[in-house]
């Protein structure tokens, strides 16, 4: 609010001083200029002075606009990088191994060179489909939760990034492992939980695991497009993917 008053009244005295210039001028040479030419002086400048601001506002200032969104977007997939080398990989694979429906999605989530945008709209049609069933007798609770605490202050750190504001879709995964890493801390052991318990943790992995494998799909489409030597490990390292190694055997 401040902000705007003041250029509220920048703009105002820049009026009132140009106005006063001009009611000088007008005084000081009356003679000099006649008032028609005068007048035809003041109508041009003003109308230069709309083409200006249309220029300055429709082109100039969209192009920094742009140049600015696509920084942006660079530190933001910098950042979202980081988390999967980080936290991400690991945690896509140890969520996707206690998924029991997921052969039938599998192989639309394996990634290759040969891949358009369209087999990545068609492996998010795919991904949307999925009705994931997370057996949590399949997943270790503990190294889960020993995983997450020990990640906890990376993850909370990014909650706090900067670039991070304006991507929702990120934001709300970092909350939700956040959450996830609370609801195990909380419980005193992890073994031989009641039903209904285990039942309540398999949603909040299940939420975590949906967010997770969305972004990491966009991550992917990124690094083949911008990175394709990154995109290689991770196609090599595909938590989704059974047979995937880090070695290059062919």
């Amino acid at each position: 609010m401040g902000s705007r008053r003041s250029e509220v009244l920048l703009v105002a005295a820049l009026f009132v001083f140009g106005t006063a210039l001009y009611a000088l001028r007008w005084l000081l040479f009356p003679g000099e200029v006649p008032h028609s030419e005068m007048w035809r002086f003041l109508i041009g400048d003003v109308a230069f002075l709309f083409l200006q601001v249309a220029f300055v506002t429709f082109f100039i200032d969209r192009l920094l606009r742009e140049r600015e969104r696509r920084a942006l977007l660079q530190k933001l997939n910098m950042v979202i990088g980081a988390f999967f080398s980080e936290i991400g990989g690991e945690l896509l694979g140890r969520i996707a191994g206690a998924d029991r429906n997921l052969a039938s999605v599998r192989d639309d989530l394996i990634p290759r060179s040969t891949w358009t945008p369209t087999h990545y709209a068609l492996a998010r049609q795919a991904l949307a489909r999925h009705k994931p069933s997370i057996d949590v007798t399949a997943c270790d609770l503990h190294e889960l939760k020993e995983m997450l605490v020990r990640h906890r202050q990376f993850v909370l750190g990014l909650l706090g990034n900067q670039a991070l504001l304006d991507h929702q879709a990120f934001t709300e995964l970092l909350w939700a492992i956040t959450h996830l890493a609370e609801e195990l801390q909380a419980r005193q052991s992890l073994e031989n939980l009641p039903e209904a318990d285990a039942a309540h943790i398999a949603v909040d992995i299940r939420r975590a695991y949906n967010l997770l494998t969305s972004q990491w799909l966009d991550y992917m489409s990124h690094l083949q497009a911008q990175y394709p030597f990154l995109f290689s490990l991770a196609v090599r390292l595909n938590p989704f993917d059974p047979e995937a190694h880090p070695e290059i055997s062919a």
